[in-house]
Formats: structure tokens, C-alpha cells, sequence
């Protein structure tokens, strides 16, 4: 099996919302931020293929759905659809892909199922033959989203999803669509229900997979998040994420699975690790995928 990053449309947004209640002084460290207290964040996806014999895509980004006024409000920087580019330099058409897995729904991971806007059309999905692996709790929360984060969703998209009868809800550690190829866990404390999936790697006698990849979507947006304490000002429940995300690098460093991120403007793959104090940290880093093999065997 080969992955490829492939690069959505990127972001300009602010540093402290990114970053919730660490101060400037240090998150400037990590982000520099522009004149305006901006960072750059990339919206990056995973493709993997052949996966259980099919053509995968992790996310789709941001994409180029927003109307002009919108695309500035949020920090969109590029107006054409960068996904399908990005998968066209890969060798790829949007009818080559199989399956979509979607962590969650918010517009910054999702909105790359959508074409670009065109005034007076209506939003249409770019994935004509893709079945959609959404998880099922936090499919509910988009049909029905509380006041905080109603901004965050597409309210068309749950509709078409579902008119393309390959709409496929999670509710396990497995999807019938993928099969033991891939791994699903599952944290509250950024949205209910985002489903962070995990490629699965080799097995070992005791039936533990090792060496895989996993997609960390907004549990830790990027090698910064990697460092327990810090969260973003968007995520539900700062506290209970801390929490998840300490089970999560403890098992990902354990079975020597590599963390894929997808808003780290320089870094796509790393390996975690721990420094001599007990932080957790990243290692053998990764700016992009190009046909990279993993095995599973």
C-alpha cells in the first residue's frame, strides 16, 4: 500500500483562538503570526491505495465552497479547489476514489466533498462514485449542533451525504466498508464523536497492530498539539481532551504508530516520542508523502 498528503485549501486564522489560553509568548514560538496575529494552517488529506482493494481518502480539507465574503471571513487563502488539484499531481480523478473517511463534519475537514462555488448554483459533491465513513455520533451532532459550533457545520451536507445512498454511519472500532484495515478511536473533547482512523500496520502474537498510521485530525491538529496541556479555543472540552489525548500518545508511542496531522503547515508524518522530562514530543518528521509505502502484512 502507498500514501500520499495531498494539500487542501489552506488558512489564515487566528493565532490565540488556535492555541486557547497559552500565552502569545510562547505559541508565537511555534506560529509565527502575521501583522494581524494570524498563523498559517494547512487543511491537508490522506490517500491510501490499494487499501482492503480500494482507493481511500482521509478528509477533504477545507475546499473552495465558500461565496468570496465567507472565504475571507474564515481565513481561506486560495479560491480554486486545491484538493482536486492535489490529486490530479498524484495521479488521481475524483471517480478513483472509493472511500471517503471523514473524522468529523466541520467545514475545515469537510468542505473539500463540496465543488467550488459558482454564484446562483447550488452545492454539489465532487466524489461521484466515494461512500462516505462518517461517525455515527458525531453524524448526529451535525444534524443537530449546539449553539457554540452551529458555524462549524455545512447544514446541505449531511443531506447530500445521505441522498448518495454510501453513507456509511460508525459506531465500533471497525467500519463494514474497510474492514480490519482500519482502526477507528473516538474523542469528545474537541466535538462528540470525532473519529480519529488508524491504517492499520502489522500484527504481532498478540494480536496488537504496530507501525501503522493514524490520522489525528483535531485531537492534535499538529506537532505544537503533540504537547499535552495545549488545545485549541474551538475544542467543546479543553479538560476532557487533555485527558484523550494523554490515552491516545500513550498507545500511539507504545505501538510505534505514526501521527499524520493535518493543520501543520510544515510537518504531515512523525513518529512520538518522549523527552528525557516525560513530554511528549515528535521525531523523524515528515513534510509530505510522496507514494510512501507502508506495509501491513
Amino acid at each position: 500500500m502507498k500514501l500520499w498528503s495531498i494539500l487542501g485549501n489552506s488558512q489564515k486564522l487566528d493565532g490565540g483562538a488556535m492555541f486557547g489560553n497559552a500565552p502569545r509568548a510562547l505559541w508565537s514560538r511555534w506560529a509565527p503570526p502575521d501583522e494581524q496575529g494570524r498563523i498559517d494552517l494547512a487543511c491537508r488529506a490522506l490517500l491510501a491505495a490499494p487499501l482492503a482493494g480500494k482507493t481511500v481518502l482521509f478528509e477533504a480539507g477545507i475546499g473552495a465552497f465558500f461565496e468570496p465574503k465567507l472565504r475571507d471571513r474564515f481565513g481561506v487563502v486560495e479560491d480554486r479547489h486545491v484538493l482536486l488539484d492535489s490529486l490530479a499531481q498524484a495521479g488521481f480523478a475524483p471517480e478513483d476514489i472509493d472511500v471517503v473517511v471523514l473524522s468529523h463534519l466541520h467545514f475545515d475537514h469537510a468542505g473539500g466533498l463540496l465543488a467550488r462555488w459558482v454564484e446562483g448554483l447550488a452545492p454539489t459533491l465532487v466524489f461521484p462514485n466515494a461512500r462516505y465513513v462518517v461517525s455515527r455520533r458525531h453524524y448526529e451532532r451535525a444534524l443537530d449542533p449546539h449553539e457554540r459550533d452551529r458555524a462549524s457545520f455545512i447544514p446541505a451536507l449531511p443531506g447530500l451525504l445521505e441522498a448518495t445512498g454510501r453513507l456509511e454511519l460508525v459506531d465500533g472500532a471497525h467500519c463494514a466498508t474497510l474492514g480490519d484495515s482500519v482502526r477507528f478511536h473516538f474523542s469528545d473533547g474537541h466535538t462528540p464523536g470525532l473519529m480519529l482512523a488508524e491504517i492499520s500496520g502489522p500484527v504481532d502474537a498478540s494480536g496488537r497492530a504496530h507501525g501503522g498510521v493514524v490520522f489525528c485530525a483535531d485531537l492534535i491538529p499538529g506537532r505544537p498539539w503533540v504537547h499535552v496541556p495545549i488545545t485549541m479555543g474551538y475544542d467543546r472540552n479543553a479538560e476532557l481532551l487533555i485527558d484523550e489525548k494523554k490515552a491516545f500518545l500513550d498507545d500511539m508511542l507504545t505501538r510505534d504508530v505514526h501521527l499524520y496531522f493535518t493543520h501543520d503547515p510544515g510537518c504531515a508524518l512523525a513518529r512520538v516520542a518522549k523527552s528525557p522530562e516525560g513530554r511528549f514530543i515528535t521525531m523523524n518528521e515528515v513534510p509530505s508523502l510522496q507514494a510512501r509505502m507502508l506495509s501491513t502484512a
